[in-house]
């Protein structure tokens, strides 16, 4: 919906008010004409209902309104007495339209200062319940969101497991686009597995004052910009349209901010000719073929800390003669490559179990796939039982690159140079650039464009320059070989940027067995920014817990003296 729209839609609900509520108002020694009046006639309500003016400004938070709106009209009724619970029952059942009979159809008296507390234990539960969603929907809106790392796209930073807070006002809190909507859920309601959110009445966008600006290597939450997923639990087979605030959430290290010009050499970010410095936390990773002489075991493994890695299995020449491999293979996505004349190597998807490998006695107990930071492979290299160890590189245009056009053959490891849109900026435009900035013009800024020949036009207009309306930036994995971001999208633009992550106050490993064993100890309590080795501050925290804890019971008891 426009903001005219939205405004004639307002309108329209305050004259509904105002005819329901006006003789209420009467009553209750006000003006009719109070009720009438926008915003105003909310601050007299909460006076004729006995609560505090604040209420008011929760009213117009989106989301918070939901739950808001029917307390509200519960709370109308029984401040003219109807406490029953079938006048509650009414109420809520009549979206608030009960107070249009309680107008016209009785004699109501106004009940001053009435008692506020619940009639019954089943009350006060529910209205603790109600209130506590609220403050907690307000938190988690504008201050801080919990958010899980599901994926090691920046492994070594942030781990799978990992439980993070997510600041909001650091970048600046974005207000809710979509009004109608279950709180403190994405988009899909758990359990259910249903949407959590209608994709109508949806707000224009608008975000708070931040408190800083994103800097180049920052970790930063941001909806996924090509979202399509009807949810996250139903992978569309078609296009679905997701409101921004309800696209996937992603976490990246934005490598490119705007006005930067970028490119990618053999898998190192360059920004305007200079390679990108990170931070002393961050630990680049690529994808390495490692060779050994001796069978490749558990200890192996953990005495380089490797836990992301594929096998490479020989098969035998024969394996052609047998349909019943032959579909095994084609059925789970399973590459071959010939090697030799006596052998070929499969390399694994990762997606089959290690039964199902084993099954078929493919395995090959001397080679790996693995992830490795350079320092880490370099120091590899000097291990007797290693027998070769190569860093994979992309050498050939990648279709599922953006821009995903033959025009620009570029691969996860060369990619760009390209330049990072900057609000209030003009580029020149022509048939070359546009496949680099079409879906900045189209689906971001929500232009119409159209080609002829070498004519671009945009909005029906012939256009040989364009002025970009907001900031765009670059979001990468430092898991190089292994991370789904910008190099397959391209830019998410600043009103898709939830916010920053910036303290880890869980972490879970899934592979620890034993419930203490899969707790991460170290990284309870720490930050996410900073430099040198993350250090934990939960045994300070329960300190203070304690503390605070004995404090309040020596108050207590000092009060009861």
């Amino acid at each position: 919906m426009t903001i005219q729209q939205w405004l004639l839609f307002f309108l329209i609900i305050q004259v509904i008010h105002g005819l329901g509520t006006w003789k209420l108002y009467v009553k209750a020694g006000r003006q009719a004409w109070e009720a009438f009046v926008p915003v105003y006639n909310a601050v007299v309500l909460m006076k004729i209902i006995n609560r505090p003016w604040w209420w008011t400004i929760l009213l117009f938070v989106p989301i918070v309104n939901l739950i808001m709106f029917p307390v509200v009209w519960v709370e109308t009724a029984r401040s003219f007495g109807k406490n029953s619970n079938i006048d509650t029952f009414l109420a809520l059942i009549t979206l608030g339209f009960y107070n249009y009979y309680l107008n016209y159809a009785t004699d109501v008296a106004h009940v001053e200062n009435r008692d506020l507390h619940p009639k019954t234990a089943l009350g006060d539960w529910v209205s603790s319940i109600l209130f506590a969603i609220v403050a907690a929907t307000l938190v988690h809106t504008y201050f801080i969101q919990p958010y899980t790392i599901p994926t090691s796209s920046l492994e070594k930073t942030l781990l799978v497991g990992d439980f993070l807070f997510v600041s909001k006002f650091h970048y600046g809190a974005r207000t809710p686009i979509t009004t109608v909507a279950a709180p403190m859920v994405h988009d899909t309601i758990p359990v259910a597995k249903v949407k959590s959110y209608l994709p109508k009445f949806e707000l224009p966008y608008f975000r708070l004052p931040g408190f800083e600006n994103i800097e180049r290597n920052d970790i930063v939450v941001f909806n996924w910009p090509v979202d399509t997923l009807y949810n996250m639990y139903k992978p569309a087979d078609k296009k679905h349209y997701k409101p921004i605030d309800k696209r996937t959430n992603y976490v990246k290290r934005c490598v490119g901010i705007p006005g930067d010009s970028l490119e990618v050499r053999n898998g190192y970010v360059y920004i305007n000719g200079k390679q990108n410095e990170l931070p002393e936390r961050a630990k680049l990773q690529f994808f390495y073929t490692i060779q050994t002489k001796n069978q490749i075991s558990q200890e192996f493994l953990d005495k380089y800390g490797i836990t992301e890695y594929t096998g490479v299995y020989a098969l035998p020449t024969n394996v052609w003669e047998d349909t019943r491999i032959q579909e095994y293979l084609r059925k789970n996505n399973i590459n071959l490559q010939a090697v030799s004349k006596d052998s070929l190597t499969v390399e694994l998807s990762g997606n089959l179990s290690e039964k199902a490998y084993k099954q078929l006695k493919f395995e090959s107990s001397v080679k790996l796939n693995v992830n490795l930071t350079d320092e880490l492979a370099n120091k590899m290299k000097t291990d007797p039982n290693i027998v070769s160890i190569q860093k994979q590189e992309a050498t050939s245009w990648d279709p599922s690159i953006f821009p995903r056009d033959p025009s620009y053959a570029w691969n996860n490891d060369n990619f760009g140079p390209i330049y990072m849109p900057e609000a209030g900026k003009t580029i020149q435009l022509n048939i070359d650039v546009l496949p680099i900035y079409k879906r900045i013009i189209t689906e971001y800024e929500g232009h119409k464009l159209s080609v002829n020949g070498n004519q671009i036009s945009i909005d029906g207009k012939p256009a040989d320059t364009y002025t970009f309306d907001q900031d765009y930036y670059w979001m990468m994995g430092d898991n190089r070989h292994n991370s789904l971001d910008a190099r397959s999208w391209g830019f998410v633009p600043f009103d898709h940027v939830v916010g920053k992550p910036v303290f880890v106050w869980m972490s879970w490993d899934t592979r620890g067995e034993g419930f203490f064993n899969k707790i991460r100890w170290e990284r309870l309590f720490t930050t996410v920014g900073g430099s040198g080795k993350p250090t934990s501050y939960f045994i300070p925290f329960l300190v203070l817990l304690f503390g605070w804890f004995g404090f309040n019971a020596w108050r207590k008891r000092k009060k009861a003296k």
